[in-house]
């Protein structure tokens, strides 16, 4: 994990520095403590899954970039876990593939993201309630849904059993993350 650690600071330490933001501009705009950032950058702090989309909708970069589109890698907050299991831009387009865990009972809202980026949850087993806030739907083991990220959107794995599922990410390589939310 240390190594991942190290590994997603460098990245989000070169990101910050390719858009010419201060450490206490990228902080501001995503929400969290300078101090924290600092130590994420400096690989001496895990940063949660929750903590990395905000800074990666901050920098306007898809979540697998600060992730070094290494396949395997592991992030986490309470509740969810996903692992990233392929990712690559061609032309215009990044598509990032997680194998995503829920936990029965925990939301996880997350923040909206850019202009373009869509999702798709295929659920390998249990049930669970995705999508755009006000649109969720409910799926189970071999169902999917698909939604425009453009704004909050939620899953949750309904009691009594957790969800395994695939999730695809699809970005436009340019994408528009100026109304991005913080991420709870």
């Amino acid at each position: 994990m240390q190594e991942l650690a190290e590994l997603i600071g460098k990245r989000l330490k070169q990101a910050r520095r390719a858009r010419g933001l201060s450490v206490g501009a990228l902080a501001a705009d995503a929400g969290i403590g300078k101090g924290s950032l600092s130590e994420i950058e400096n690989g001496t702090r895990n940063p949660t899954l929750s903590t990395l989309y905000v800074l990666a909708n901050s920098l306007q970069l898809p979540l697998a970039t600060l992730l070094d589109m290494r396949a395997g890698a592991r992030i986490s907050s309470p509740g969810i876990e996903v692992r990233l299991l392929d990712a690559s831009t061609t032309g215009e387009t990044t598509v990032e593939v997680y194998r995503l865990s829920l936990c029965p009972g925990v939301e996880r809202r997350s923040a909206r993201h850019g202009v373009g980026v869509v999702e798709h949850l295929l659920v390998i087993s249990g049930r669970a309630l995705v999508g755009r806030v006000g649109e969720q739907r409910e799926i189970g083991a071999g169902e999917s849904a698909q939604w425009t990220s453009d704004s909050e959107h939620t899953y949750l794995a309904l009691a009594p059993d957790p969800v395994e599922a695939v999730l695809i990410i699809r970005s436009p390589t340019t994408v528009d993350h100026s109304a991005t939310a913080a991420a709870t």
